[in-house]
């Protein structure tokens, strides 16, 4: 997997919106309602065939993770959509756009240690990861009952040890203080430094999957970085398979609060 570094912010500590656990959940269910509503649009549309399908070099790039990883395109494949994980459209590109996407997180990962999965939603990226970082103890946060009892089925239909679900908001976790925090499509890095940060002891980071809009959202979370505590902000741009878009990354260290040396 090969990484660039596109962009480094300056010294950048979170900068968190003042924001409760009900919106993140409201932002949850409004993405659940969109979905619903393309699925009942277009109940008898035809799947696309996923053109990374069959593809050899798949099983070449997730190596040990490879069964784990195909059995959950498996799951996703037959029953994301009917259960509202995905929009129809993403069936045929799975691959790409999915788990290929989620495991551009994992060389910014620790190879062992713990590691939550903010908004952990359809298991992107948490499940890619843990399939991926068997030694790493991976918590799949979240809030929604639906999808913390499809991610169980997922964990138990996989084999995942090292992964546990949990169904809790961000600050309703406190108790967990962990190496570093994944998300993928949860919220702008402004929000996300003080949904994250709380989780992550000093030294750890927040490894945020993004869009083409990173770099403006690194730019605009400045102020909230620095409330959350957040040193160095870096934009990776992450390669997977040659002909596959790069994923862009989004780096963040955690330093803490930094104490006071009395004379």
């Amino acid at each position: 997997m090969e990484r660039e570094v596109a962009s480094v912010g300056e010294s950048g500590a979170a900068e968190s919106h003042e924001v409760d656990g009900d919106q993140v959940a409201g932002d949850q269910v409004a993405g659940d309602q969109a979905l619903e509503r393309e699925h009942v649009l277009e109940p008898e549309r035809e799947l696309v065939r996923d053109a990374l399908e069959g593809d050899p070099r798949l099983p070449e790039f997730f190596a040990d993770a490879w069964d784990q990883v195909d059995a959950f395109h498996a799951m996703l494949t037959e029953q994301g959509v009917l259960r509202g994980l995905i929009g129809p459209r993403e069936v045929g590109r799975l691959w790409e756009r999915h788990l290929l996407n989620s495991a551009a997180a994992v060389p910014f990962l620790p190879r062992s240690g713990s590691i939550v999965d903010l908004g952990s939603g359809a298991g992107l990226p948490g499940v890619v990861v843990a399939a991926m970082l068997p030694d790493a103890h991976v918590v799949l946060l979240e809030p929604m009952e639906r999808r913390t009892d499809w991610l169980n089925e997922v964990v138990a239909h996989l084999g995942l040890s090292n992964a546990e679900v949990r169904r809790a908001r961000a600050q309703e976790a406190l108790d967990l203080q962990v190496d570093a925090v994944t998300t993928r499509a949860v919220a702008a890095m402004e929000k996300l430094y003080g949904w994250a940060t709380p989780l992550i002891r000093p030294g750890g980071m927040l490894v945020a999957l993004k869009g083409a809009r990173a770099a403006e959202e690194i730019e605009n979370g400045r102020r909230a970085a620095r409330r959350a505590q957040v040193g160095a902000v870096e934009l990776h741009e992450v390669s997977t398979l040659v002909g596959v878009e790069p994923t862009r990354v989004v780096v963040a260290v955690h330093e803490g609060r930094k104490s006071v040396r009395k004379a």
